[in-house]
């Protein structure tokens, strides 16, 4: 998402992977030289963020940084490009709502719904996090939900019938548990999950907590990690209401059998995507960023080549 459209723009480029997960770049830098690209073109720069990646965005002779990562960090990093006044793209964090409107196909819903909350044990900036569903249905939604989760078999990823595999670190795995943990606090019910999966690897179960409203920490921060919190509305505007309270702004999802409805809505949320009846979706051709602290710019599509790009007017005077 980043080094095929900065390539297409003529940039040469240094990937720093996360410390934490930096294998699959390392294999795409040899994948690079593999291919022909000259070397040079495409360096790989593994190290802490703190003083590698600290200090590449800090470069003068650094033109352009294309982050993805917390808000926390992208903040740094807007500070530190004040130095040369470095363009910057910024994909941040999120805290994405999915609205289940009385009207929805629940039989094809809830099992998306899962997927969209728990895929990759909830480790994406985009997955489902806050779920609001219509006051009628908000407990049939749950219920659903909790069961799918029930269901998907938690492991090492490689092993048959997997579904989800653990979480990145054991820092990341206490980070989860304590989101968790202050969730009850503050009087959410787990309804499902709620706890480490065994005393080797850092697996965390699927897990749903209801009775929470948007004063909780579970709800206006992003957990990164399989913990959607269910919250119940009344109408239309109170969905959109709740779904634009919060901070963030980078994707959302509608589901209900009224297209119509559903774009209508679309239109009033605050958020870079807006998937109907859907929620992980698109491809490199889809531009893809967020509104408020997600983040700066857009990834894919044509914008995500623009952002390589500069702008520059020529003007001539012809002379008779």
């Amino acid at each position: 998402m980043k080094l095929g459209p900065a390539l297409a723009a003529g940039c040469t480029c240094i990937l720093k992977p996360s410390e934490e997960a930096p294998l699959t770049t390392l294999a795409l830098g040899q994948l690079a030289l593999v291919a022909g690209i000259p070397a040079g073109v495409v360096n790989v720069l593994p190290g802490l963020g703190r003083s590698v990646g600290a200090a590449l965005t800090a470069h003068p002779d650094v033109d352009k940084v294309s982050f993805t990562g917390s808000t926390f960090v992208g903040k740094q990093i807007v500070e530190a490009a004040a130095g040369n006044l470095k363009k910057l793209s910024l994909e941040l964090g999120g805290k994405s709502p999915m609205i289940v409107l009385p009207d929805a196909d629940l039989d094809k819903a809830i099992p998306a719904l899962a997927t969209g909350m728990f895929w990759n044990s909830g480790q994406v900036c985009t997955a489902g996090t806050r779920l609001l569903a219509h006051k009628d249905i908000a407990h049939q939604v749950a219920e659903g939900v909790a069961n799918a989760g029930r269901r998907m078999k938690v492991g090492y990823r490689t092993d048959p019938g997997v579904d989800l595999g653990p979480l990145v670190s054991r820092r990341q795995l206490e980070r989860v548990e304590g989101y968790v943990s202050r969730g009850r606090e503050e009087g959410a019910t787990v309804l499902s999950g709620g706890s480490r999966l065994g005393q080797r690897g850092y697996y965390f179960e699927p897990t749903v907590l209801v009775d929470v409203d948007p004063s909780m920490t579970v709800v206006k921060e992003e957990i990164f990690g399989p913990v959607p919190g269910v919250m119940s509305f009344d109408d239309v505007d109170q969905a959109v209401a709740m779904a634009n309270d919060t901070s963030f702004g980078l994707a959302s999802s509608v589901w209900t059998t009224d297209v119509n409805s559903a774009v209508t809505m679309a239109r009033k949320l605050r958020a870079g995507r807006v998937n109907i009846n859907v929620h992980r979706a698109g491809g490199v051709q889809l531009p893809i960023g967020g509104f408020k602290e997600s983040g700066w710019g857009r990834e894919c599509g044509p914008d995500g080549v623009d952002e390589f790009l500069e702008t520059k007017s020529i003007v001539t005077r012809m002379w008779a």
